[in-house]
């Protein structure tokens, strides 16, 4: 899964909407939105600047996380 989706699926649990993120990083709802369905790339900038709204670690969309089948 790529980071943006990775992203929106948080951003989809914790329950907070895209246009609030997208206020408060000042990055333009549209370019949010493409960015978070893979239709574009967002800047690393971008990128942290929506970890610090939903305070998350600047690692927590990079990191893969492993599923147990067990």
């Amino acid at each position: 899964m790529c980071v943006g989706m990775k992203i929106k699926a948080f951003v989809d649990e914790v329950d907070v909407s895209q246009t609030f993120i997208s206020e408060k990083t000042q990055i333009p709802l549209i370019k949010f939105n493409l960015a978070l369905n893979d239709k574009r790339k967002m800047t690393f900038e971008e990128y942290e600047f929506i970890c610090g709204v939903q305070q998350v670690n600047k690692d927590r969309f990079l990191i893969s996380r492993k599923i147990n089948k067990n």
